[in-house]
Formats: structure tokens, C-alpha cells, sequence
């Protein structure tokens, strides 16, 4: 069976012409410094962001975990949203890699405010951590992709420069919301003392994130890329898969928004399912499926044998992701197979 594959923008996989630029790649030792592509991937990326340099990592969770061990000290606090990447999926990295205590947050829509933020930092006392580190994800993966209001992340930056605490975005689908907002990318990032970036969700290349920040930044986060095994060599195959999808691959995503809104649209006259279509901001959706009277696990076996693949979210809802290697006909009939099963 050809399944129509909705359970994440991390599934797709590299287009002919993708595949012909990794091929064709020019690449020496990046350990050595001496890989010519992911050279000029830092450096284009490091320009997109307005910020001094850039580094390539495997994976965004290194990305974010490398930027939380440098701008912190073991016994430190940081703090997250309570429905974050770097608090629910990255298995308590934090605590293991950095020796930090996490302070999760209850954000509206992933989103922290201003105020909640300042009554959380923690007085300078010696029987409490100290508050060194504030984490904010941009778009927000349980909240459908939501965008957080740039306005509050300037409120956020003043606190934290009043305070000495540094700032990290885990950008992991930044392009996304740069696209939905007509928000520049480095209109995000000078709020942010170091940003991580990845290429192969929304972007589909198949592996790899990058780190953004000031010289210093990167030159402790080479140190520890080095020291969590991400030291890799010749690494310019991958850096131009990267380097196509940054070049291909932004403003189609569009596209995703697009179709995320259409698919919406249909779902939402199905009565038995709970879903705001003014909810959805870029390329995911949540569907609520209480109200069908078949348990989250019988849905999804249900959907995936009549060729939809959805994944599990929180409580009782279900999860879907539009991505380059869905078309619309393709997120039209998912949407049809799911409205026959449940009207």
C-alpha cells in the first residue's frame, strides 16, 4: 500500500536534484576545518541570521544541547515551556549533558510571557539555582506549529539583559514561522545570544541543524560538539543537501501553511472531531478525536489502513504534518479518507 505519510516533516527524502548536489559536492576534513561546503553553509547561514559565525551539528537536539552546556555552569536553572522540545523529547538531556535543573513553564500556545518569566527568576540567594539560561521554541511542535509573538520575545530579551541571563531559540522550524510572518529570520535571531536551525524537517534535507551566534559562541560550541561526537569529516555530502534546501526549499513552505489550512477546513465540518482552523499557523494540525468513541491507538490503526499515516499527540488527539513530498491531492483525499471514517 502507498500510504499518504502525514506524521511528521522529517519524513521526506531528498529530491533528485538534492541528491545530484550532495553527489557533486566538494568536501575535505571538516574537523580540519578544511570541508569547502559546510564552510560556505556556515557562512551563508551565519549572514541569513546577521550574526558572526555558525556551525554544523547532526541533529537539533545536539543543536540545543550544546548551546544549553555552554551558557551554563552544573547546578544552574533553566527555564523552558512544560510542552517544549528541549523539556519533553530530548530525555532530560539538560540535567545529564549540562548538569542543569529545568524549570518548566505553562505557556498559551507555547508561548511564555514576559511577566511569567520575570517572577520566575530565581533571587540570588545561595540555596537556589541561579537562572542563566532562558529556552524558547520557535515554532512550537505541541502547540500545531504556532508562531510566538515577536513582540513578547523583545519583552522577554529586556528582562534578560537586565538580569545577566542569556537567551536561546531552538529554531528548529524558525523558517516556517519567518515565512507565515514575514518576519526575517535575523529579526528573530538578535533577540537570542545563540539560535539552532535544522534542515531536515520543513527544508527536507535529510540530516543536519546548525548552531548561530557570536564568534565566541561557536568557538565553545566547536569544543563541545567535539566532546557530545559530533565531529564529522567529510561532511560537505550533507552540508549540500543542506545548502539546497536553504536555497529551494524556504518559501515553498508556503505551500505546507497552505495545505495544513485546507486540510483543516475539510476536518472541521466532521462534528466528532475538535479542531480551530484559526488555530492553524504554519504546517501542522491537532485533531482532537474524543468525540469518535474509538480510543487515540484504534484511530490511528484505522487511518493507517486506509493509507494515512498520522502520529500521537497528548491526551486523546492525533497528529498531522504537511511537508514538500505531500501534494495537495494528496492532503485532499487524506482529508476525505479521514471525513468517510468519522462523519
Amino acid at each position: 500500500m502507498e500510504y499518504i505519510d502525514l506524521r511528521s516533516d522529517t519524513v521526506t527524502k531528498p529530491s533528485e536534484a538534492m541528491r545530484r548536489a550532495m553527489m557533486e559536492a566538494e568536501v575535505g576534513d571538516d574537523v580540519y576545518g578544511e570541508d569547502p561546503t559546510v564552510n560556505k553553509l556556515q557562512n551563508k547561514i551565519a549572514g541569513m541570521f546577521q550574526k558572526e559565525a555558525a556551525l554544523f551539528v547532526p541533529s537539533g537536539t545536539m543543536g540545543n544541547e550544546i548551546c544549553i552546556k555552554l551558557h551554563t555552569q552544573p547546578g544552574d536553572e533553566i527555564i523552558v515551556e512544560q510542552d517544549s522540545h528541549i523539556f519533553v523529547y530530548e530525555t532530560a538531556a539538560p540535567s545529564l549533558l549540562a548538569g542543569v535543573q529545568m524549570l518548566p513553564l505553562p505557556g498559551e500556545s507555547g508561548a511564555l510571557t514576559a511577566e511569567q518569566i520575570k517572577k520566575s527568576i530565581r533571587p540570588s540567594v545561595y540555596y537556589l539555582p541561579r537562572t542563566k539560561l532562558i529556552c524558547i521554541e520557535n515554532t512550537h511542535g505541541r502547540s500545531a506549529g504556532s508562531i510566538i509573538p515577536i513582540n513578547e520575545i523583545r519583552k522577554i530579551y529586556e528582562i534578560a539583559v537586565t538580569q545577566n541571563i542569556k537567551m536561546h531559540l531552538d529554531g528548529a522550524r524558525l523558517w516556517n514561522a519567518s515565512v507565515a510572518s514575514q518576519i526575517p529570520v535575523h529579526e528573530y535571531a538578535k533577540y537570542f545570544d545563540s539560535i539552532s536551525v535544522c534542515f531536515s524537517k520543513g527544508l527536507g534535507a535529510p540530516i543536519g541543524s546548525m548552531i548561530i551566534g557570536s564568534h565566541q559562541v561557536i568557538e565553545d560550541a566547536l569544543k563541545y560538539r567535539k566532546i557530545f561526537g559530533g565531529g564529522m569529516r567529510q561532511v560537505g555530502i550533507l552540508a549540500a543537501a543542506a545548502l539546497y534546501a536553504v536555497e529551494n526549499n524556504i518559501e515553498r513552505l508556503a505551500i505546507d501553511h497552505d495545505n495544513a489550512k485546507h486540510f483543516t477546513q475539510i476536518l472541521s465540518k466532521i462534528k466528532k472531531l475538535k479542531i480551530n482552523p484559526e488555530n492553524i499557523q504554519t504546517n501542522m494540525v491537532i485533531i482532537d478525536v474524543s468525540g469518535t468513541g474509538k480510543s487515540q491507538t484504534q484511530v490511528l490503526k484505522t487511518l493507517k489502513e486506509q493509507g494515512v499515516l498520522l502520529t500521537p499527540e497528548r491526551d486523546a488527539s492525533v497528529r498531522a504534518v504537511m511537508h514538500l513530498d505531500v501534494n495537495r491531492n494528496q492532503v485532499i483525499n487524506a482529508a476525505n479518507i479521514i471525513h468517510s471514517l468519522f462523519d
